[in-house]
């Protein structure tokens, strides 16, 4: 089958390893000039099963109402006049119950869990680089009663198979040297061993570069301007260059993914999440952390890529925009010097700010939709990167109509 790909970001390009390894004729339509170029290009880097909870928790209405007056807050709600926007807010709350919390972080979990071990396959078998780094996690609190309701609540993420161990803060110091000038700041943490890290956008340029080796097809700086249906399946994807004819089709959108169904009588819950990160030069501190990990309670996470460390902090509820400017880093860099000194930053700071594509629940679409030949594979917000693998393959065990590895509960259109 000629099987068209809709994006290029991480999950439309592991969509399209997936497909070429069951030889399908594959083609990846993407308007930027290059693979990963929008949410895969600085985002967070980890790897991480052991931090699968999902975002809709008792927690989080609280902090969308502190947002209003303060800028501190880890989850950042500013309303617009946009009904897009409060239709997603009002089904995000509905999913902030003790129960669909547990339920949906359950999901979330075991599809970390396959997901990177699809990862771990197609590195073997591509030897794609991308300053990847298998030693695990490190997630630390900076109060004592915050890691102790962290230690029962990762009994969730135990129950799926995930190790997860509580360390002190002379542990968290012993696995991570990296964290001596951060020691004060610590209580305690928790340490997920099998956890990992990388640089999402290098493994999505190193993989594209493998699939065109497989025959794979790019049509960079090609906007997508609609799907042409007939007879109740997808003919074609209109785009600035001509259609494209297919078998079928498979949308990787990532937050744009609802625009260009709608039309089609589609209604996706994807709604973009803004995120902030910077990238320093390790080199810069006195001592740079050897592995990642989050500082929970400003959900400030980190990342060592070779001589870079990544760092990222805030879910903004705002809109589509990615515009940025130095004052809005403020806070997070402030945390950040907390933990790892005043030297971070010294000799430059790339700033980036992109959109995780969210839907209420935080688990992906990753389906059959009610068009015949229309494959879903969006919306799959701050975990993109861990979950890209495994959803490609079910995407492709889908197309094939083989057995599914994986089960798509909780990620199923409509559901």
């Amino acid at each position: 089958m000629h099987i068209v790909v809709l994006g290029a970001g991480i999950v439309g390009v592991t969509t399209a390893y997936q497909l070429l390894k069951d030889g399908h004729r594959v083609t990846v339509i993407e308007r930027a000039a290059a693979p990963a170029q929008f949410t895969s290009f600085a985002n967070a880097g980890l790897v991480a099963p052991g931090h699968a909870y999902a975002w809709g928790s008792p927690a989080a209405p609280k902090m969308m109402l502190r947002s209003l007056i303060r800028n501190d807050q880890a989850i950042r709600f500013k309303p617009r006049l946009s009904v897009r926007q409060w239709r997603w807010a009002a089904a995000f709350l509905g999913e902030c119950s003790a129960a669909r919390a547990k339920a949906n972080t359950q999901i979330k979990a075991r599809l970390c869990r396959y997901s990177q071990a699809l990862l771990d396959d197609v590195v073997a078998e591509t030897g794609v680089a991308y300053a990847g780094q298998s030693n695990g996690l490190l997630y630390f609190y900076r109060q004592p009663e915050k890691l102790a309701a962290a230690t029962q609540k990762a009994d969730i993420l135990r129950g799926q198979g995930l190790a997860i161990h509580q360390l002190t803060r002379d542990e968290v110091v012993a696995t991570d040297p990296g964290l001596a000038t951060a020691g004060r700041a610590i209580a305690g943490g928790l340490f997920a061993p099998t956890d990992a890290s990388g640089d999402a956008h290098l493994f999505a340029t190193g993989l594209a570069a493998a699939c065109t080796k497989m025959g794979c097809r790019f049509l960079y700086e090609t906007d997508i301007t609609g799907l042409r249906q007939q007879a109740g399946s997808i003919q074609a994807a209109v785009t600035s260059n001509g259609d494209i004819v297919a078998d079928a089709f498979v949308l990787c959108l990532g937050v744009y993914s609802p625009f260009l169904v709608e039309s089609l009588g589609l209604s996706l819950p994807v709604y973009p999440v803004k995120g902030y990160s910077v990238t320093v030069a390790a080199a810069d501190l006195d001592a740079a952390p050897t592995m990642g990990g989050v500082d929970e309670e400003n959900l400030l996470a980190y990342c060592p890529m070779d001589e870079r460390l990544r760092l990222t902090a805030t879910a903004e509820i705002t809109g589509y925009s990615t515009q940025h400017k130095p004052a809005d880093f403020t806070v997070m860099l402030g945390k950040a010097r907390e933990l790892f000194g005043n030297k971070l930053g010294a000799s430059g700071i790339d700033y980036w700010a992109g959109l995780r594509p969210m839907t209420p629940t935080g688990l992906p679409i990753v389906d059959r939709a009610p068009i015949d030949n229309l494959f879903l594979n969006t919306g799959h917000g701050h975990m993109g990167w861990t979950m890209a693998n495994g959803c490609a393959r079910m995407i492709a065990d889908m197309i094939g109509q083989n057995p599914l590895a994986h089960s798509n509960e909780g990620m199923r259109y409509g559901a």
